[in-house]
């Protein structure tokens, strides 16, 4: 008897479960719109910095960056910078253990691992914001348009020699722009990693819910990644992150490249 194996028999167990229960699945939808309705996915920060996410999302980057063990991490979106410093600490504490298991000294100054930050608009505060904060030595950013042929160079360029790389998109939310940025850089997520395309959760909202904005339900990030998906066979959604979580932005939005 393996309890460590027993117990990840039970957990796998719940997930199947919680994706089969569509009544559930339907209620939460229903609370996600009430919740959004008072502006629920502004009321956190990671680290002392606002970050327009769900608590679970942020449960399930954590997740995806301890298995994948990325040296890079690519993000389209900056806002107010607390994604670039969740993906930021999580590869700190990458770093400090692996000199832990390799018994060496970490010296915080030289970080192994790097964040990549891409917003067509940093604002001046949050940028001396985020530049002010202690892990900003191992974050970049470029500013300009995520889907520029500038931007995607300098991308690429920036991204040239790293190993394991994953993807997170969550800027402009319509399925033009979504679908140009899954085109320009999910190609650069590694074997068995993952590229999440965040706000998917649109298309499950009743029409109309977003007037203030140029997407809408059909117009969107998950309307993006089912085209994406139609000629993209490396790439597929990982739907044990949408049962696990039920309260996610990115229901079918975690796309894991194929080893």
């Amino acid at each position: 008897m393996d309890p460590i194996k027993d117990f990840a028999a039970q957990v796998a167990g719940n997930i199947r479960a919680l994706g089969t229960d569509q009544t559930l699945r339907a209620d939460t939808v229903k609370w996600i719109e009430e919740a959004n309705a008072h502006g629920y996915t502004y009321n956190y920060s990671w680290l002392g910095r606002p970050i327009i996410q769900f608590p679970q999302d942020m449960v399930a980057m954590q997740e995806l960056i301890w298995r994948i063990k990325p040296d890079l991490v690519i993000e389209t979106g900056i806002a107010h910078g607390g994604s670039l410093i969740l993906s930021a600490s999580m590869l700190a504490m990458l770093d400090y253990c692996d000199a832990v298991e390799a018994g060496e000294l970490l010296d915080p100054a030289k970080p192994k691992r790097r964040v990549l930050g891409v917003d067509i608009d940093i604002r001046e505060h949050n940028r001396s914001a985020i530049e002010a904060h202690p892990m900003a030595n191992r974050i970049d950013m470029i500013q300009g348009s995520s889907i520029d042929p500038e931007t995607i160079a300098a991308v690429h360029a920036k991204a040239s020699g790293y190993k394991r790389v994953l993807v997170s998109l969550d800027s402009n939310h319509t399925h033009e722009h979504v679908l140009a940025e899954l085109e320009a850089y999910a190609p650069l997520t590694t074997p068995g990693s993952y590229c999440v395309v965040f706000d998917t959760l649109i298309e499950d909202m009743p029409a109309g819910s977003f007037p203030d904005r140029p997407w809408d339900k059909g117009d969107n990030p998950k309307t993006a990644v089912w085209e994406y998906l139609k000629t993209h066979s490396e790439f597929e959604s990982d739907l044990d992150f949408d049962h696990k979580l039920l309260i996610t932005v990115a229901p079918h939005g975690f796309l894991r490249r194929k080893d």
